[in-house]
């Protein structure tokens, strides 16, 4: 308590860490400061001037709160604590005339502007504004600038914040943004014109606290008190980023992130915000039947009954996992299929991950780990297309002072690394290797599914936890499928893998499987929410629900159990995942011991405890996997395009036309 500093803030004592400022000391004493360009996860700029507090004793004029440290702060004349006023006359005073300066350009279209009814702007002018104007000037105007596809600029509403300037610069990693001018003419732009090239753009949306940045995609279709709001989880990588689902009737609307500081912190990735709209495109809504070669419509009796046919005449029925199932319809169909005699398997990607060790498919890491590490070793993967927000986290870590070091396909992952080599022999020259001074500090082994995919990737795996071991560091599996530690935790396994799984199968039950080809010749089952890839392959299609329209679990790629609820209804005749496997196991005779989820829940967490835990991290225990050698050559990239990963992506006309978008920078650096 020696290192607290007391202070008064409006009459009451309290001890804050000196290096607070006062408004973040104002905030801890639950007094709350108005501000637009404050955030605390950007750097302080200090312009907007809307949270001045009175510094009693000092100055005689008001001070930003944002930019003083309570450190700076001088004792009275008698050594009493410094104190702080945020409701004086002098205060009042300064909002109200920064409030009118603010709103002296701003132009009156609250009726048609998107942010209206979460408009920082408007909370704010109730609040510190006045009824009146003393300026009769015509109000300027800007021209709008294109960003791109996701973020709408309505500029002459712009408040000069620079919020999304800091955060393209600081957390995205991209320098395109900038003010340009003084006083009157200055703007935010892009320069020359460039759209802006980042997974992590939509943010800025957020950031926004007035109307300049607004959703493309979602202008004017809703405004915020008509959308039922779902806190859930998303899927789109591994990371289980914290969001909230806003619907109107069905439809979703849009996708906003919530604050979780050990996961995604308060941002999400462009896939994850924008995906909405492959909800409602390429739907399967109705079980289908193979007749005479042709799909063929089918009742839910139907397509069952052909399905417990094929799967009760089956000689080897193997069940298959896809990216984005709930731990609970894995759960289920690793019952219903071993019930039968079958095996089941969820390592789509053929990535060589141990069942049996849950360090060596999950590590020891926490996601919030890399914060404070000084080394960061990256193998076999690309953070900036597996998992932005990540890779934003390790951009954090770099500007605070960590060294980064890749073995792997080079790329631009927005901050600077030591390229180790591309393939396998960079790796085994890193374990011949003195770490000396890397055993002082902490650090962190980043493997990726690209390193785990070809045939030697037990022995890829192996090498990377031996340097962990060496190098005293923290280990990390990042994960692209939101599915994979879940149904592992589950036993959803099978030795030999993929391949072995297959060999000899006569029906394949894929549930949502639309990342790999299924040979020809086995009876196919499809159970999954898209005409996808697997669903064109199929004898039997069952419609299920998509991500947003049952509740599960997944566990991230850090091994955090995470509650996702439903925040809308399936289209038509598509049921939820568990519900459908429930009902087949009754139709082949061995029905399911559970009629509803609380029953299967309990089950599963009696099967696997550690789940019951919901968004706490396990322990696991270490222990290196034996393998055999590595071959020679380069380690491949688990993903190529970021914005069509899965099939919800696939049916999204956003993700799309990002794709394309992408695909013409790539051509265009190409030719340069």
């Amino acid at each position: 308590m020696s290192d607290l500093r007391k202070i008064i803030i409006d009459g009451a004592e309290i001890e804050v860490d000196p290096a607070l400022t006062i408004l973040q000391a104002c905030d801890e004493a639950g007094i709350e400061i108005p501000r637009f360009c404050y955030h605390e996860r950007l750097s302080i700029a200090g312009n907007c001037r809307m949270c001045l507090v009175e510094v009693v004793g000092g100055p005689p004029k008001p001070t930003a709160s944002c930019a003083m440290q309570v450190r700076d702060l001088r004792p009275g004349r008698n050594g009493e604590p410094p104190e702080i006023r945020t409701n004086s006359p002098m205060v009042r005073k300064a909002r109200e005339g920064t409030m009118e300066f603010l709103l002296i350009n701003h132009p009156l279209d609250c009726p048609i502007c998107d942010q209206g009814g979460e408009c920082d702007l408007q909370d704010q002018a109730i609040a510190y504004g006045v009824d009146f104007s003393r300026f009769r000037e015509p109000k300027r105007a800007v021209d709008d600038i294109d960003l791109g596809p996701l973020v709408a600029t309505h500029m002459t509403r712009c408040i000069s914040c620079t919020r999304c300037v800091r955060f393209t610069t600081e957390v995205a990693g991209i320098t395109l943004m900038g003010q340009t001018g003084r006083g009157e003419d200055a703007e935010i732009t892009p320069y020359l014109g460039q759209t802006l090239d980042s997974e992590l753009q939509g943010n800025i949306i957020d950031l926004c606290p007035v109307g300049a940045l607004t959703s493309k995609p979602y202008a004017f279709t809703a405004r915020p008190w008509e959308l039922r709001k779902t806190e859930t989880i998303d899927v789109m990588d591994a990371l289980g980023s914290n969001i909230r689902v806003d619907t109107k009737g069905r439809e979703v609307k849009r996708i906003v992130p919530r604050n979780h500081d050990g996961v995604n912190e308060e941002w999400i990735s462009d896939k994850t915000r924008f995906i909405w709209d492959g909800l409602v495109r390429q739907r399967l809504d109705q079980p289908y039947v193979r007749v005479d070669g042709k799909l063929r419509p089918a009742t839910w009796p139907e397509a069952l009954s052909a399905a417990a046919n094929a799967l009760k005449g089956a000689k080897k029925p193997v069940g298959l996992v896809g990216d984005l199932a709930p731990v609970e319809a894995a759960y289920s169909l690793k019952q219903l299929v071993q019930g039968l005699g079958g095996v089941v398997e969820c390592r789509v990607d053929r990535a060589k991950l141990p069942a049996g060790n849950r360090a060596g498919y999950v590590g020891t890491a926490r996601i919030e780990d890399i914060d404070n590490a000084q080394m960061i070793q990256l193998i076999g993967t690309n953070p900036r297309l597996e998992a932005p927000v990540l890779n934003a986290r390790i951009r954090k870590a770099w500007l605070n002072g960590a060294d980064v070091g890749l073995v792997g396909e080079a790329a631009d992952l927005t901050y600077d690394y030591a390229h180790v080599g591309t393939d396998r022999a960079a790796l085994e020259s890193l374990l011949d290797k003195d770490f000396g001074k890397v055993l002082e500090v902490p650090s962190i082994v980043i493997i990726g599914q690209g390193a785990l995919m070809a045939d030697d990737g037990d022995a890829v795996l192996a090498a990377a936890m031996k340097l962990a071991e060496k190098t005293g560091s923290k280990f990390m599996v990042l994960h692209t499928a939101a599915a994979r530690v879940g149904a592992i935790d589950v036993g959803a396994t099978t030795e030999g893998g993929l391949d072995a799984a297959l060999e000899g199968a006569d029906v394949v039950y894929a549930l949502g499987v639309d990342e790999t080809d299924i040979p020809a010749g086995p009876f196919v089952i499809y159970q999954g929410s898209h005409g996808d890839r697997g669903a064109h392959r199929a004898d039997v299609i069952l419609p299920g629900a998509a991500y947003t329209e049952e509740s599960g679990l997944f566990v991230n790629t850090e091994g955090r159990p995470q509650l996702a609820l439903r925040a809308s209804f399936p289209p038509g005749d598509a049921r939820e995942n568990w519900a459908i496997l429930r009902a087949l196991s009754g139709e082949t005779g061995s029905p399911l011991p559970w009629n509803t989820m609380n029953e299967l829940r309990a089950a599963l967490f009696e099967d696997a405890p550690h789940l019951r835990e919901i968004d706490q991290v396990s322990e696991n225990d270490w222990s290196i996997p034996a393998a055999g050698n590595m071959a020679k050559g380069r380690l491949m990239l688990a993903v190529e395009d970021f914005y069509l990963t899965n099939p919800i992506a696939r049916a999204s006309a956003i993700m799309a036309e990002l794709s394309a978008g992408a695909a013409a920078r790539r051509r265009k650096m190409a030719a340069e």
